[in-house]
């Protein structure tokens, strides 16, 4: 019998940055609440690869404090063909320098840069060092990855071969960069695997945080894409697209028993979909689903504040134990300019529903939208307090590469920075590059730390979160967690 040739390797990297960098967020960043989110993407694409037959290596260097040393004697040790690293607009000289460092030590290797920032200037990253990087993998990249993989192990990564590449770009012989055609996004999810059992084969769940979940937690999706056009999102317009396409219910309901079953002590499932609760339709029967089979798990999603108070009951009774909501503003010109399609009135409503539905909220706020002033900066303040979500965050606008709102900025000359690094400050938290018609970046900043201090060093706040970190181990190492770094920040403010 002729002896099976062993598999190709494949490294698929989170590489170093920032320590405690959250690369895979929205709006990477080291944040002020201790945020570390799960390398989702990168997960499923080492899930497609090892389903294939690949020898696959997920190494989340942030989440395990790893040097660039050590991720370059890791890939030694594994001597992988081909490795897939994640980029994001702050972090991409470093995701670029780990290409680099790689390639200098397995010449051999082929790197591949995926991600937002790839994505939406994939000019950019292959020419600024040719030779470490060679080839990006555009918007939804798992099926992309699988296609090279299979090119890499049959024979060698000729221009011809790549050119066949759906979703890839390169740069052939001459240095010029070819763009092949997208890749049509994956209509059936299903064809992708799980990704809990590479989360329990190569990550400590007990590393990732979100103040939207009782640690330890997990990060699953039920879709991808979202349907709506708010300007600033970044997934929806670089990798995941403006239409929702949704697993079974019952394959991700098969995958949370499966995460039950082996983490122990696992107290929250996060759905970090798009917006799980967009098919409202799909939301209740996805409920109807969790109860029918008897899985009591807690769980907390992403959400839209439109949603009417039958779902927000239903989604109680199946366990989910709160939302995260972008109401981003109070003022009617910036909720237009930034083509959020929600007005006040509804968002009220929605959290009088939620609130009778025992769901708690997490609001999140923007300023410096187009029409922002700080008059109506300090009324979408007021509205906060009013709105009264248990939890909530003030950023300024943040804007990336791939997105309306960055084009719209620099088209309007209003972006103040001289560096991709400069969307962070020195510390790695989020840092403000934009200005509107009337106010500057420090300005922004000022204000959203006004806002912090006065959302959450009001006494009634603070005796709630006493409270329910008494009654509940959950809240209180939420709380707790949380609270390490964040009231630092309180009650020091921001630098800019």
């Amino acid at each position: 019998m002729m002896a099976r040739r062993p598999a190709m390797s494949v490294m698929v990297l989170n590489a170093p940055f920032l320590p405690r960098f959250s690369r895979p967020q929205r709006s990477p960043a080291v944040t002020k609440s201790a945020t570390l989110y799960f390398p989702l993407f990168l997960a499923q694409a080492a899930a497609v690869l090892d389903a294939d037959g690949f020898a696959v290596d997920l190494v989340d260097a942030p989440a395990d404090g790893l040097e660039l040393g050590d991720v370059v004697a890791r890939a030694v040790q594994s001597a992988p063909k081909l490795v897939v690293i994640d980029t994001s607009t702050p972090s991409i000289a470093a995701d670029v320098a780990a290409a680099a460092a790689l390639r200098q030590t397995l010449p051999g290797l082929f790197t591949l840069l995926v991600g937002p920032h790839a994505t939406a200037l994939p000019d950019e990253v292959l020419t600024s060092r040719p030779w470490a990087v060679r080839a990006v993998a555009r918007r939804e990249y798992d099926l992309t990855v699988l296609e090279l993989a299979r090119v890499l192990d049959s024979g060698p990564a000729t221009p011809e071969r790549l050119a066949k590449i759906e979703g890839l770009s390169f740069l052939d012989d001459a240095g010029r960069v070819v763009h092949n055609p997208d890749r049509p996004f994956i209509d059936d999810l299903d064809r992708l695997p799980p990704v809990a059992p590479v989360y329990k084969r190569f990550l400590d769940i007990r590393q990732y945080f979100n103040p939207n979940a009782k640690p330890p937690m997990v990060t699953l999706a039920t879709s991808r894409g979202c349907p709506y056009r708010c300007s600033f999102c970044l997934h929806p317009q670089t990798l995941t697209g403006r239409a929702a396409r949704c697993r079974s219910i019952e394959r991700v309901l098969d995958e949370v028993a499966w995460c039950l079953d082996n983490f122990p002590g696992l107290r929250t499932v996060f759905f970090e979909d798009d917006t799980l609760t967009a098919d409202r339709a799909r939301c209740k029967a996805f409920c109807a689903a969790i109860v029918r089979r008897g899985l009591a798990f807690e769980w907390s999603a992403n959400s839209r504040a439109d949603l009417p108070a039958e779902v927000l009951f239903a989604m109680a009774k199946a366990g989910c134990r709160q939302v995260c909501v972008g109401f981003e503003s109070a003022d009617p010109a910036a909720l237009s300019s930034m083509k959020k399609g929600l007005g006040v009135e509804r968002m009220l409503r929605f959290r009088a529903d939620a609130r009778a539905a025992g769901i708690k909220v997490h609001g999140c706020f923007i300023f410096g939208f187009p029409g922002d002033t700080e008059a109506s900066i300090m009324a979408t303040i007021d509205f906060a307090l009013r709105l009264g979500p248990d939890t909530a965050q003030f950023y300024p606008v943040m804007v990336y590469p791939g997105t309306e709102a960055y084009d719209d900025y620099r088209a309007r000359g209003r972006i103040e920075a001289a560096d991709w690094r400069d969307w962070l400050t020195p510390q790695g938290l989020h840092n403000c590059v934009v200005r509107n018609e009337t106010l500057s970046p420090q300005e922004l900043v000022r204000l959203c730390d006004l806002a912090r201090r006065r959302f959450y060093l009001r006494p009634s706040f603070l005796v709630r979160r006493a409270l329910a970190a008494a009654v509940s181990p959950g809240e209180a190492a939420r709380t707790l967690r949380a609270a390490r770094t964040f009231f630092k920040h309180l009650v020091f403010g921001s630098k800019v």
